[in-house]
């Protein structure tokens, strides 16, 4: 211990010792788990709350409702990361960290809560992923390096790029079958199977949109839309980013009663 307290590493022009260089990466390394539990638990809960069933079952994940909801609220958290990232530590990973830490919360919540405590197969409850659109997301904004330009381009994709890297998940679910002389999909019949409590008497309707009438591209038209909100939503949450991290101080009147001298009176030339 002694010897490492003389030793000296140079990091970044400051001199440090490697006893101090050893704990500063520890001290790193605590925050960077910190940062990536609270991120978490925060956009699991939102994504829970907001999108909530559309993304917990297989028979929701229909082409209209869960293709318009799901990436319009989960374009917030990676939106607010990424002036986080990019303005105070030029990391072009902001999205795609958020991201990561939601299909690491939902991984969980579908291991510990459906399949183990409640015995919900996997094939019902699997998690939508947002990867290749988070990716797109962080791309665009690492070539542009302007924050409007991404929403223009970037959150727009995000929105698009949704329904296809899902699909080849979903893609099975969506097969017929015939059941009792009824013909359903694969994933229909999974959710007759697992009865759910407090399910809604519209979710057999879910499929009997109004979009139909555009020639049956019910998903590529709820894509588009999901886009457009999508624009709005990042630049919403961008400047949400910012209004969390900037930094704003107060006077403290309570300085006297901690034993500590109070704030200078601020003189008339000053104001």
């Amino acid at each position: 211990m002694a010897s490492n307290a003389h030793e000296t590493v140079d990091i970044y022009g400051v001199k440090w010792s490697k006893w101090s260089a050893a704990l500063s990466r520890r001290f790193d390394i605590i925050v960077a788990i910190i940062l990536f539990l609270a991120v978490t638990a925060a956009f699991h809960l939102h994504v829970m709350l907001l999108v909530g069933d559309w993304d917990f079952w297989v028979d929701w994940k229909d082409r209209q409702y869960w293709v318009t909801l799901a990436p319009v609220i989960t374009i917030t958290f990676p939106a607010a990361l990424q002036y986080v990232f990019w303005e105070k530590l030029r990391l072009p990973f902001g999205a795609t960290f958020a991201v990561v830490c939601l299909i690491f919360g939902e991984w969980m919540n579908r291991k510990f809560g459906f399949y183990d405590w409640s015995y919900f197969p996997y094939s019902l409850v699997w998690p939508a992923t947002y990867i290749p659109g988070a990716i797109v997301l962080d791309v665009t904004l690492m070539l542009t390096g302007n924050f409007l330009l991404t929403s223009l381009t970037g959150a727009i994709a995000y929105a698009i790029l949704f329904y296809p890297s899902n699909w080849v998940m979903l893609a099975a679910y969506h097969l017929p079958v015939e059941v009792m002389g009824s013909l359903v999909s694969v994933a229909d019949y999974i959710g007759y199977a697992f009865t759910r409590t407090a399910t809604p008497e519209y979710l057999r309707f879910i499929e009997r949109g109004t979009l139909r009438t555009f020639g049956g591209h019910s998903a590529w038209v709820a894509s588009a839309f999901a886009g457009f909100l999508c624009m709005l939503m990042y630049i919403a949450w961008w400047y949400f980013g910012m209004l969390m991290t900037k930094v704003v101080t107060v006077p403290n009147k309570m300085k006297t009663l901690m034993g500590l001298k109070a704030d200078p009176k601020r003189s008339v030339e000053a104001i």
